[in-house]
């Protein structure tokens, strides 16, 4: 081939290369494409990534937070205690209200509060006309059917003599016999009428029905006292028997033993200080009172001279038998809820709510005699909203002073 026809020839053979161009742009274009989606990738993978890191560990602190932190202490052991020491409430032997029994107006009172009495003194006189005059008109029907039946008893004894002589019939001897009989219910009637209105004029005068001290008086000289509408606190005299008294005590169950009848027990009031007021135990309820957990029981007083006076708040000091063995917490460990006291006690990582006894109280710290032990981890301070199972953290560092 000439040279002439070559260069003729390669004309045709440059649009080869011609035709391959556009295909390595578009192979380019690919790869920045890949690249860009595998970048895009990348970031949202990161991000969600991060995102759920920070949600979870957002709810590792949210539930972190949501346990509460406490402080717990161990409850010390004390001295068995050789007695319990009880509030309670001096009540007299008798106390009664005093009514009238007689309608009227009030004549005279001859006795006034702080007034000590004895069995049958009068206390005051009442003024009642009406029944009066109605014993007076049943003494005159009684003396009328007194008469008639006088006069009924001597025709019925004529006419039986009459008919043992056939003077009169037999029908006449049987009606005046019945009319005897008839005339015998009257009086017997008007007889148990006039009975009755003496006892209300009895009443009209008022006595005291048993030995004791006058704490109120609560009419005067012209009131009009009315047996019918007696309502409370209306009363003529209020009558209290003080010369031994009674005092009822709520004994806790784990010291009921010491409420036993025949034992002896001793009051103490801030108004005699030093001094004791001996007293026996009489009688207790014989139960114990399933919502306050306690053994009511009742012990007299002697009081001859009436220094210690009714309804005075007095402390009761009961023997125990045995000594009993306590511990003692600060009193911030309890909590006061419908269920009871209760006290929270740290188990297994939870709070777990126990009810306890209390016995004596020191102040800042109380004697639980039952529900809790010396080797227990006690929560200081235990919110209003602990319940029992729920988890807790306790507080590093924290030491009973700095709990208290």
């Amino acid at each position: 081939m000439t040279a002439e026809e070559q260069q003729s020839t390669k004309p045709n053979v440059q649009p080869g290369p011609a035709k391959n161009k556009p295909s390595g742009t578009v192979r380019g274009l690919l790869l920045v494409i890949v690249a860009g989606a595998l970048a895009l990738a990348y970031v949202i993978s990161t991000g969600i990534t991060a995102r759920a890191k920070s949600g979870a560990a957002l709810d590792r602190e949210t539930q972190s937070l949501s346990i509460p932190t406490v402080a717990v202490i161990q409850p010390q052991v004390t001295q068995g205690a050789e007695e319990v020491v009880l509030p309670g409430n001096i009540q007299a032997y008798v106390d009664t209200p005093i009514w009238a029994r007689a309608s009227g107006y009030l004549k005279v009172w001859h006795v006034d509060i702080g007034a000590r009495v004895t069995k049958g003194q009068l206390l005051a006189e009442i003024e009642s006309p009406e029944v009066d005059q109605q014993l007076q008109q049943a003494q005159a029907d009684l003396a009328t059917a007194q008469a008639n039946l006088k006069l009924s008893q001597i025709t019925a004894e004529r006419y039986n003599n009459l008919y043992k002589t056939d003077s009169v019939s037999k029908q006449d001897v049987d009606n005046t016999v019945q009319d005897q009989a008839a005339k015998t219910t009257t009086v017997t009637s008007a007889q148990a009428n006039v009975s009755r209105l003496e006892q209300l004029v009895g009443y009209e005068k008022v006595y005291a029905p048993f030995d004791g001290v006058i704490t109120a008086r609560n009419v005067d000289v012209g009131a009009l006292v009315d047996a019918d509408t007696n309502t409370p606190g209306k009363e003529l005299f209020h009558l209290s028997a003080t010369a031994t008294l009674r005092v009822y005590v709520n004994v806790p169950e784990i010291y009921s033993h010491a409420g036993k009848p025949g034992g002896s027990a001793y009051l103490t009031l801030n108004e005699f200080p030093g001094r004791k007021f001996q007293g026996t135990i009489v009688r207790n309820a014989d139960a114990i009172d399933v919502n306050s957990r306690t053994l009511l029981v009742e012990v007299d007083v002697k009081n001859p001279t009436g220094e210690l006076l009714p309804g005075s708040y007095t402390s009761v000091h009961f023997k125990l038998p045995s000594k009993v063995e306590a511990v003692s917490v600060p009193s911030n460990t309890l909590l006061f809820r419908s269920e009871g006291l209760q006290v929270a006690v740290l188990r297994n990582g939870h709070a777990t709510l126990v009810p306890v006894t209390l016995g004596r109280d020191f102040g800042n710290e109380v004697e639980v005699v039952s529900g809790l032990k010396r080797d227990d981890s006690v929560i200081v301070n235990p919110s209003d909203s602990l319940e029992s199972g729920q988890q807790v953290r306790v507080a590093q560092g924290k030491q009973k002073g700095e709990a208290e």
